[in-house]
């Protein structure tokens, strides 16, 4: 069955190759064709095009569907092109005539318009749920381990005192960044492009404000030109989202791969958690880390691609767009799976308290005797100067006390103004 069928069947390569994975990728959008159907329904019904019988035939058998799929019952046939097509066929086969009515007032670019941005607003929520996990996980982490020690790092080389509570809470910090980012997303997409129709609207007097009603969305997606200029759009701005999650959890991958190197050395893993070598009997290795790395590196080039499938395209609708999906739903589950694997890590991960006081990170504290001599009442470029000849003489000394719990000045106070960013963002 296809919604365009005008009698003639279409060259089985080029359907095969127009098809694509759509068939595939378009099982999860099932349960919101469905649930934009039934609100489709109710509209068309409200203003007399659909009796209450006729709609109330639709919604029971558009339940049946919907919990077809929630069993994994309900599959896209060989020869139907999409979800859209074979909702409307089961549609049919069971209701008949009331069946062909369901597509009354809108096409299928509205539809799946509708679908995409049902689906994208739960994946973000579902994202933005694991990641306030993560945060949480990270600044809990950041308090338990406030006062190790570690080497704060410029161009490579160790800079100056830093600490494994610094280090937790900046990347709980830069992931709620990233969350009020994905959040805005969630928000800037959560308009309704229902009766919207191909790109041009409908001549039907469709009552748009009821299905936006119905369906939660904040908003309209007023002009139908702007609608679906809106495909592919959608799919960037969510990719933009991902992207930026994607490049701090990176960097904390980065990290971690460094750290527990044996010339760094702040941290180790688990035997488990790591994989050895054929050939070398010693080796522990993170390829868990190597892989986020390496995943997330991937999650941060998907915007350049959707951005260069959707570089000269005119207004209106083109088939480029169904490509998209090759791209945004894997990514979304690679990030969704990657914030899990990290949040599986850091409570394992072994901290080594004692490492910074080795030898060859003394000089790490002559900003702390530079700060020292300051509070005693020199001023800063007397203190830098006397701190760096020490330092060229040999003579250098790092002093004997360190107020751990507020290197960085983050300190309590600091782990609670993240909680309550956080608390507000998700409330």
């Amino acid at each position: 069955m296809k919604l365009w069928d005008k009698g003639y069947n279409i060259d089985h390569q080029i359907e095969r190759f127009t098809t694509g994975r759509d068939r595939e990728l378009d099982l999860d959008l099932a349960p919101y064709d469905v649930q934009g159907s039934k609100a489709h329904a109710n509209m068309l019904a409200e203003i007399g095009l659909l009796t209450s019988e006729e709609n109330q035939s639709l919604q029971n058998e558009l339940n049946n569907i919907a919990k077809e799929i929630t069993e994994g019952k309900f599959e896209i046939e060989d020869g139907i092109e999409d979800v859209h097509s074979q909702v409307e066929l089961l549609l049919t086969q069971r209701l008949g005539d009331i069946g062909k009515k369901i597509h009354l007032g809108r096409s299928r670019n509205d539809q799946v318009l509708v679908d995409l941005r049902l689906f994208f607003r739960d994946q973000l929520t579902r994202l933005g749920t694991t990641a306030t996990d993560l945060i949480n996980l990270l600044i809990n982490s950041a308090d338990t381990h406030k006062e190790v020690l570690i080497p704060g790092y410029t161009h490579m080389q160790i800079g100056m005192v830093s600490s494994f509570g610094l280090w937790f809470s900046g990347y709980a910090e830069a992931i709620l960044d990233d969350l009020e980012y994905l959040y805005a997303t969630r928000k800037s997409i959560n308009r309704n492009p229902l009766g919207t129709a191909a790109g041009y609207g409908s001549s039907i007097p469709l009552d748009r404000l009821q299905t936006t009603e119905e369906l939660a969305f904040e908003g309209l997606c007023v002009n139908p030109i702007n609608a679906q200029i809106g495909r592919g759009k959608t799919e960037l701005m969510v990719a933009n989202a991902i992207a930026t999650m994607a490049l701090s959890i990176n960097k904390v991958a980065m990290d971690i791969c460094m750290f527990s190197n044996e010339n760094y050395g702040f941290l180790s893993l688990p035997k488990e958690f790591t994989t050895g070598s054929s050939i070398m009997p010693h080796k522990k290795n993170p390829d868990v880390f190597e892989f986020i790395r390496a995943k997330c590196n991937t999650l941060m080039g998907v915007p350049a691609q959707l951005t260069m499938m959707l570089s000269n395209l005119p207004s209106g609708y083109h088939r480029d767009f169904q490509l998209q999906k090759e791209l945004i739903f894997p990514a979304i589950d690679d990030l969704s799976e990657i914030l899990d694997i990290v949040a599986h890590c850091i409570p394992n991960m072994i901290i080594k308290e004692t490492k910074v006081y080795e030898d060859q990170y003394q000089y790490l504290f002559s900003v702390e005797l530079v700060n020292q001599y300051v509070l005693e009442g020199m001023s800063f470029r007397d203190a830098y100067k006397k701190v760096g000849l020490q330092i060229e003489a040999g003579d250098f000394e790092a002093p004997k006390e360190i107020n751990h719990t507020h290197i960085g000045s983050v300190g309590n106070l600091g782990l609670d103004l993240i909680k309550t960013r956080l608390n507000n963002l998700n409330t």
